[in-house]
């Protein structure tokens, strides 16, 4: 087969339709899929796709392909991908949804789990090298069944997550995949839930499903303000990942947020490790430490951070770029839904949820920066960086280079680090103070400028 390299990322496949992802694409990967799947055992795999409009053409060839490998398919139709991870721990081990997450809509893609794994780096590669050779083994007994996992979705939160008090709060799904159901668990649950661009159109007409862009949560703020709700959640084109808006419009980051889940999860399950990547706040490791927990720092992507919560049996775990994975009381995996319900189910406890998300430790920073780079010289500038750290920053400073560079001191950090997705320098920077924040900025971009001369930071385009 003829593939464009770069659909090939480090935790999944992505692609523009139909230039470099196509269905035969999709029918190469399901062959591909199929062989390792069987190869290992896994004689079932389940399908499904987001509300994106080359969804159901793509899902088609996919499906065609596992079926020419020899496994049956569950088809599960339109969901969330934490609805595809939860037939792959209900229903089966391995799984593929088909989505774009929250690229812009020519974009689509597949995010896979093997035998109970997410699975990134080598073993894409390995699907790739299969499909290119076409060395995929076919075998005759493929089948393909329709399976529905909403209702036994919503029986498992339902009955898993109990509010204090009913409360009322605003969802914004951005005409993503989540509209179709996160509205209908909220109320499962006891809430009021007024409804912003629920309908699923793979045309994003209203804003782009992406809650970590602060643009895209101006309706939701203004919706705050013009009624009486108490609290605004906004999801992503594919409902992995979680947005949160106090009353008073603060958008409450996923590194605070984990502050609050890490509280409420170590009270169950003291002494627990919870885990979080290098982008979050420096004033996320003493509050797990004050909670009881051990904090333990890893590096950004989720299929990481999901294989290393394995590991080391973690019972949270998150990420600045909002996936949240809860191991207590649920499957491990990151899940907008979920997350959002955990998050109502400790607010509900008290009378005003906004004044206990503000009250959470906050630092000054900048918003994720980029830096442009030619391909695959991200992570050649970063071992350069890290080969100048020693001699660059003295005590008290603390240089960390498990993904990138990160330098701590003792009132704030900077980071910069290859983005694995895309060719560039993703960096981010926090102080105690202004004036902390203007100086490690400098001192971090000191010695970036000694391995690229002029380099040009902008804001993150995601």
């Amino acid at each position: 087969m003829q593939l464009s390299p770069s659909i090939f990322k480090a935790y999944d496949i992505r692609g523009i339709v139909p230039s470099t992802l196509n269905e035969s694409v999709a029918l190469g990967l399901g062959r591909a899929f199929g062989t390792a799947a069987r190869a290992e055992g896994q004689t079932v795999v389940a399908v499904g796709r987001d509300g994106r409009l080359s969804g159901p053409g793509l899902a088609a060839a996919l499906i065609q392909g596992l079926v020419d490998s020899g496994v049956e398919v569950i088809d599960i139709g339109m969901c969330t991908t934490p609805m595809l991870y939860f037939a792959a721990a209900t229903l089966c081990q391995s799984g593929i949804q088909i989505t774009g997450s929250h690229n812009p809509k020519d974009y689509n893609g597949f995010k896979m789990v093997l035998g109970g794994r997410a699975i990134y780096g080598e073993e894409i590669q390995r699907l790739r090298r299969t499909m290119e050779e076409e060395s995929w083994q076919l075998a005759p007994a493929g089948s393909v069944r329709q399976a529905d996992v909403l209702s036994s979705y919503v029986q498992r939160i339902v009955g898993d997550v109990k509010l204090a008090r009913p409360m009322k709060i605003v969802v914004d799904c951005g005409n993503g995949v989540a509209g179709a159901s996160a509205p209908g668990i909220f109320r499962a649950l006891g809430c009021e839930v007024i409804e912003l661009f629920s309908e699923v159109d793979g045309n994003f007409p209203n804003h782009h499903p992406d809650p970590s862009k602060p643009e895209n949560l101006r309706d939701l703020i203004a919706k705050l303000r013009s009624t009486d709700a108490e609290l605004g959640l906004a999801f992503d084109g594919d409902g992995d990942r979680l947005g949160i808006v106090t009353k008073d419009g603060q958008n409450i980051f996923p590194d605070r947020q984990m502050m609050l889940f890490a509280q409420d999860v170590l009270s169950r399950v003291p002494g627990g490790t919870i885990l979080f990547d290098v982008k979050c706040t420096q004033r996320l490791a003493p509050a797990i430490q004050q909670a009881g927990g051990q904090p333990l720092m890893y590096k950004t992507g989720h299929s990481l951070i999901k294989a290393r919560m394995k590991e080391v049996n973690s019972p949270l775990g998150g990420e600045m770029s909002g996936h949240i994975f809860f191991k207590e009381r649920w499957y491990g995996f990151d899940d907008g839904t979920y997350a959002g319900c955990r998050l109502l189910e400790i607010l509900s406890r008290g009378s005003d949820p906004s004044s206990v998300l503000n009250a959470l430790p906050t630092s000054h920073s900048t918003p994720e920066l980029n830096v442009q780079c030619a391909e695959g010289e991200p992570h050649q500038l970063t071992a350069e960086l890290q080969a100048l750290a020693g001699e660059a920053f003295a005590a008290p400073a603390q240089v960390s280079t498990i993904d990138g560079l990160r330098v701590d001191w003792p009132d704030g950090f900077g980071l910069i680090r290859a983005s694995n997705t895309t060719p560039v320098l993703v960096l981010r920077f926090e102080g105690h103070t202004d004036a902390a924040l203007h100086r490690i900025e400098a001192a971090m971009l000191a010695l970036l400028e000694r391995v690229k001369p002029g380099a040009q930071v902008g804001s993150a385009a995601h």
